[in-house]
């Protein structure tokens, strides 16, 4: 190799219109997905659902899709195209699988909606943006000063997710003991800009959809004239003056019209998709019941929608002519990459979950005490995916355990020390935590010193500083207000 020569291999991923859809319904929650495949299938007609119309009176004929609902039921329908489908994978996501996952996860559900193991749903804590970020925040390797600045930035966010507060302000509200300049806190919030939702903590409408833009590969069609845009002629595309803004640009209307398109796509408030409005019940997107020794891992069938092309609709595109057949055929088209990103939801959300439970089998059987540390890289590199995808489908996606129902995040926390050189999860200690509360003398309840000795006589290695951070988390009163209580 010639001296001052370097070679750099990476992986860089486009973002097809198909990708682009994928991903959207991953995020979406069970009644987001719904309602947002009701808009789409009023608008298509060659899309329809199976269950508007069990028996057609008019001899119409219907392919229905049936998403999986088990890690062996993946094949997908013959009439659409493998070569269109939405690849989540970086890699096989192969592996040894000590756990046996099979089929049959929810087959005893009875006709009122309960099972016969008699559970019962549970019900869901609203999950707040600073919540939300807060948590990717402690699964990311930051030093404890960024942690602290980056801390600062996210309870500053107002609810559409943007920074409104000066710098000068945001620097005074950081702890005495630390000290930043305005570039170091520009550097976090430029990193909490890529946290998910993309474009969090930007300083207004023109940073956020820059930054949503920057995350799209390179050779993204219009991905540079959509940055010139941007940048200096938002005014003229909020009045979606096409022809001048391509005069201005100096670019083909076409491309221009494209770019125009390529901005809308984003999201202008980012902060804005997670609703904090208390959900009454829960429906599990996916069951786990122990059978013969094993735990077994399946969809929920009664979540997956059973979507269908209407195959006299179908017949109809070869007898069209002109634009009405080129509309048809671009409606067909639509209809096969939605229903092949849904089959791609469904086993992504299914491979995640089998992921999770082979590493908290333990919590399954023993409780929260015996949660493990999982952080949302272990699991992306054992499904083979990127760690954002993660934590998309662990969003507002729920599991069904015979220990309850749980949101898929419930399942991922740091790790502290103990003493034989392994790690205990934060759930776990919380547990522990609770058990000593619960057991104290009412008359002599325990401080936080005290139950921070008592964990270290059982190998855990926590202050009591932290003792103090679980207990306000799990709002348990201090002790002196316990005592009062007593």
């Amino acid at each position: 190799m010639k001296p001052g020569l370097q070679f750099r291999l990476n992986q860089q991923l486009t973002l097809t219109p198909q990708l682009q859809q994928a991903i959207r319904l991953l995020q979406l929650s069970q009644l987001e997905l719904e309602a947002e495949l009701r808009q789409i299938a009023e608008s298509n007609p060659l899309l329809e659902f199976s269950e508007d119309n069990p028996e057609s009176p008019d001899g119409d004929e219907h392919e229905v899709i049936e998403l999986p609902t088990s890690s062996a039921s993946t094949t997908s329908s013959d009439s659409v195209d493998d070569s269109e489908a939405p690849e989540w994978s970086d890699g096989d996501g192969a592996g040894e699988d000590p756990i046996d996952f099979s089929s049959g996860g929810a087959s005893s559900r009875n006709g009122n909606g309960a099972d016969d193991e008699g559970f019962e749903p549970q019900s869901a804590a609203p999950e707040t943006l600073q919540e939300h970020l807060l948590w990717q925040l402690n699964l990311t390797h930051l030093s404890v000063r960024e942690r602290t600045i980056a801390t600062v930035l996210i309870d500053a966010l107002n609810p559409d997710g943007y920074l409104t507060e000066n710098i000068e302000s945001l620097i005074a509200a950081l702890p005495h003991d630390v000290k930043a300049s305005a570039a170091e806190m520009e550097h976090v919030r430029r990193m909490l800009q890529r946290f998910d939702p993309t474009g969090v903590a930007s300083l207004d409408l023109r940073d956020c959809l820059r930054v949503q833009l920057e995350q799209f590969d390179v050779d993204t069609p219009q991905r540079e004239l959509a940055l010139r845009i941007v940048d200096s002629e938002l005014e003229l595309l909020a009045r979606n003056d096409i022809a001048r803004l391509a005069r201005k640009l100096r670019a083909n209307e076409d491309d221009a019209a494209a770019a125009a398109v390529l901005i809308r796509s984003l999201d202008p408030r980012p902060g804005a998709a997670l609703d904090v409005t208390p959900v009454e019940y829960v429906a599990p997107d996916v069951y786990a019941r122990k059978d013969s020794g094993r735990w077994r891992v399946s969809l929920n069938p009664d979540c997956q929608p059973r979507l269908g092309l209407n195959q006299h609709y179908c017949g109809l595109i070869a007898q069209a002519r002109g634009t009405d057949a080129s509309w048809m055929r671009g409606q067909l088209q639509e209809a096969r990459w939605l229903i092949k990103s849904l089959e791609s939801r469904a086993e992504t959300l299914l491979k995640v979950a089998e992921a999770i439970v082979r590493r908290q089998s333990a919590f399954l059987d023993y409780g929260p005490e015996a949660m493990h540390p999982l952080v949302l890289r272990e699991v992306a590199e054992e499904v083979g995916m990127h760690e954002s995808t993660i934590s998309r489908v662990t969003t507002r996606k729920y599991i069904h355990t015979p220990r309850g129902t749980f949101e898929l995040k419930h399942f991922f926390s740091s790790g502290v020390s103990t003493e034989d050189g392994g790690s205990a999860s934060a759930t776990a200690i919380q547990a522990m935590l609770r058990k000593l509360v619960d057991a104290e003398d009412p008359r002599k309840p325990l401080s936080d010193q005290a139950i921070a000795e008592e964990l270290h006589r059982k190998g855990i290695q926590v202050a009591r500083r932290t003792v103090a951070k679980y207990r306000e988390a799990m709002r348990i009163p201090s002790s002196s207000e316990r005592q009062r209580a007593g």
